[in-house]
């Protein structure tokens, strides 16, 4: 598209970008203008211009893209030369910059032009080196980096989407933000940690015994330090031209280290451990961030690969496997624990990405945790009153289950807080927690429809309510019983039916006590919490998905160890005894409150049921694979008084009944239920193959790949990649007991 590149300034950025545009294949005419003439010398020699001078007048002619790449301070004098001669350029022209500061060179463009010129794009690409000079030009310096364009409200459209080509034709990744947001970012980002580089080494080389200091330096000074050797008088004009922003971000970076060397010096193991940790799992998320394999990338506004599962028809399901911790129980464990007095130790931790973002929102407010490392977690515990104001908003990525009991925890806190989530979480209901916490005097802020993000007012006075809730919810009633901990008098929740009871044994387990009469339960404010050993049970909410695999498989034999048998929690065991399957439990025994025990399942033939409406609430997670179970079951299945359903993270009914559709099940879809016509109406199995939309939904993803199990052709799942927020290693404990299940990645416009 541009005719004639013009690129002022041929070092480093400025001659990498020109090698970039040739290694792509740009065959028309690239200048350079530079003050030095042996570069423009060495830049043709190299192959990378065509030609350039060292005034801007003599090669500005014609030019119909050009790139300004000298120094902040430098950009003035610059900007005020090109104003005089832009009239030679093509009346198309677009003007770009380089510089690391953006407010400074937006500045000096007002000065010189009178305004920012509609074709100016001022953009920033995140990438250099400790190199300088045209002789480290790198074709591959901004290939899977990141450039920020920063547009005025009146920039032209075509311009930014020229800019744009521009630097995507380099292989780079291009952001927009405003200017001010910019500066402040890179003030944090990279001017910060140049500037520590920068001082430390400074400091170390104006000791003595400097030499024996930087002899037996280790690789982690090294790697530091390496950017110590960038050029100095380059970082001056940086900090002299970003000065407000990179102070801030020195006043807190400052502060951070008055509190560190605080700890240090009285010996303060947990404060020193709380930073730390928070630090190496800060840390893990960047590089997560960088790669984009971690759920919390969408956190950062960045998109996630998306992944699809291709499962071939037929396979075995036999062997012994132990499924991965209960995710509620998980997400109990650190909240208790954190408010606990003394050090709680963990077992049986779920490792997914739901309980890490509820592990690193405690990191976050100042409670020191160790771990996760193969299921365990030691939480230092803080007190009911220990913990601290979040720096920012505190993400829950995809889990509805923490946001409402972090409402409850949080609302009793002295301190504002947010929580937010992902996209998926943020069209689900908050108004069911928010409206009786608000009963409780507590101040909390929704979007339209009672939805997140959560804003709560912190340092108001809660009281102890009666409640009786509307929906049987167990989330709902955790909730109030958290902000009862902190208010003044009796709490008191009464359910419609009975809701899975972990809080109220987690609570007795750290010594609050929880009382409970028919379908009441309360609790008195201003106690205090006990830590205490937990041992997380194997979810059956995950183990659901083997269970049916195993019942509907012609010659299934699998065992599911330590498998929590909560009685709020068995309704997939009871309906699928209801049904005919061949289950039994053995070893029962229970361990830190929470009953466990072996289950045991064989095929055998399933027959369709009216499913008890006792038994919703109690399986009311595990109904869309009880939906796979029932299209194999002799008959129709029946599902009534499930409208929760509706609101999970998906529409998990009417999900689930597309993609019954999309594999050939009959079915009627009410509006609090379905109706599943089962049985074997195709030769050989139950129904066909076909392709299913899990709309993001890890439990509608998983349940249609055991479906495959008796398909007649293969079953394609898009959208799969949150299943790792419920069950990291599903695919693994798939294929190990017989599924023939490949995961692929899939292009973004795939």
């Amino acid at each position: 598209m541009e005719s004639r590149i013009l690129i002022v300034g041929l070092g480093l950025i400025g001659g990498s970008l020109a090698a970039a545009l040739r290694a792509a294949g740009f065959q028309n005419t690239i200048l350079a203008c530079d003050p030095d003439s042996d570069e423009i010398t060495r830049g043709v020699e190299m192959g990378l211009i065509d030609g350039g001078a060292t005034e801007l007048a003599s090669v500005i002619e014609g030019a119909s893209l050009i790139v300004l790449a000298v120094p902040v301070l430098a950009m003035r004098s610059v900007m005020a030369e090109l104003a005089r001669c832009l009239a030679r350029a093509a009346p198309d022209v677009v003007i770009t910059d380089v510089g690391s500061t953006k407010a400074t060179i937006r500045d000096c463009a007002r000065e010189a032009f009178g305004q920012v010129p509609p074709n100016l794009v001022l953009g920033h690409p995140i990438a250099g080196s400790e190199k300088s000079g045209v002789a480290a030009a790198n074709p591959e310096l901004y290939v899977r980096h990141k450039v920020i364009l920063t547009p005025e409200p009146d920039t032209e459209a075509s311009a930014l989407a020229r800019v744009r080509t521009l630097w995507e034709a380099c292989g780079a990744e291009v952001l927009v933000m405003d200017v001010e947001r910019h500066d402040h970012v890179l003030a944090r980002t990279s001017h910060l940690p140049h500037l520590l580089a920068f001082s430390l080494v400074d400091t170390l080389a104006r000791q003595d015994e400097r030499m024996e200091i930087f002899r037996y330096a280790a690789g982690g000074f090294r790697d530091f330090t390496r950017i110590a050797g960038s050029d100095p008088v380059m970082w001056r004009d940086i900090f002299v031209a970003n000065r407000e922003a990179v102070l801030a971000s020195l006043d807190d970076f400052e502060a951070g280290l008055a509190r560190l060397r605080q700890a240090i010096e009285s010996s303060d193991g947990d404060a020193m451990l709380a930073t730390f940790d928070r630090a190496r799992h800060a840390r893990h998320y960047f590089e997560s961030l960088l790669n984009k394999t971690s759920y919390q990338a969408e956190y950062q506004m960045q998109q996630q690969g998306k992944l699809r599962y291709r499962v071939a028809p037929g396979g075995a399901v036999t062997g012994r496997i132990r499924v991965p911790g209960d995710k509620s129980i998980s997400h109990r464990s650190i909240m208790l624990g954190a408010l606990a007095e003394g050090v709680t130790e963990v077992k049986g931790f779920l490792e997914g990405e739901d309980s890490l973002a509820t592990l690193q929102a405690f990191r976050e407010m100042g409670v020191a945790i160790e771990g996760p490392y193969q299921g365990r977690v030691t939480v230092h515990g803080v007190g009911m009153h220990g913990l601290k104001a979040p720096s920012g908003p505190l993400y829950v990525g995809n889990a509805g289950t923490a946001m409402r009991l972090f409402a409850g925890l949080l609302a009793g806190q002295g301190f504002d807080t947010e929580l937010t989530g992902d996209a998926s979480l943020t069209k689900r209901p908050m108004g069911r927690v928010a409206d009786p916490l608000r009963l409780m005097g507590a101040e909390i802020d929704t979007v339209e429809g009672g939805r997140p993000p959560l804003r709560i007012h912190g340092g108001k006075a809660l009281r102890g309510i009666t409640y009786d809730m509307p929906m049987a919810s167990a989330q709902v009633k955790s909730c109030l019983l958290f902000a009862g901990l902190y208010a003044e008098g009796e709490t008191r929740v009464g359910e419609p039916a009975p809701t899975r009871d972990h809080t109220e044994r987690m609570l007795q387990g750290f010594g609050y006590e929880v009382h409970r009469e028919g379908d009441t339960c309360w609790l008195s404010g201003g106690g205090r919490l006990t830590a205490a050993p937990i041992d997380v049970p194997a979810d059956i909410s995950s183990a659901t998905f083997f269970l049916v695999a195993a019942a509907i498989t012609p010659g299934a034999d699998l065992v599911l160890e330590h498998v929590g048998i909560n009685p709020t929690r068995i309704g997939v065991i009871n309906i699928l005894q209801l049904m005919g399957a061949d289950l039994t439990l053995s070893n029962e025994r229970e361990v830190g409150g929470e009953p466990v025990a072996d289950l045991h399942i064989r095929h055998a033939p399933l027959t369709g049921i009216d499913i008890p409406v006792e038994q919703v609430p109690l399986a009311i997670d595990e109904f869309p694979a009880l939906f796979i179970a029932a299209a194999n079951a002799e008959g129709t299945t029946r599902l009534r008084g499930a409208e929760e359903l509706r609101v999970k993270e998906s529409d998990r009914l009417q999900a689930m009944a597309n993609g019954l559709a999309a594999i050939g099940v009959e079915h009627t879809l009410v509006e609090d239920g379905i109706d599943i016509l089962g049985g074997g109406r195709f030769e050989g199995h139950n129904y066909g193959g076909g392709r299913v939309d899990s709309l993001g939904d890890h439990r509608i993803a998983m349940s249609f790949a055991i479906a495959a199990l008796r398909a007649g052709d293969e079953i394609i799942i898009d959208d799969c990649a949150n299943v790792a927020t419920s069950f990291p290693g599903f695919i693994d404990l798939a294929r190990k007991v017989g599924l023939q299940l490949e995961e692929e990645a899939v292009e973004e416009d795939a």
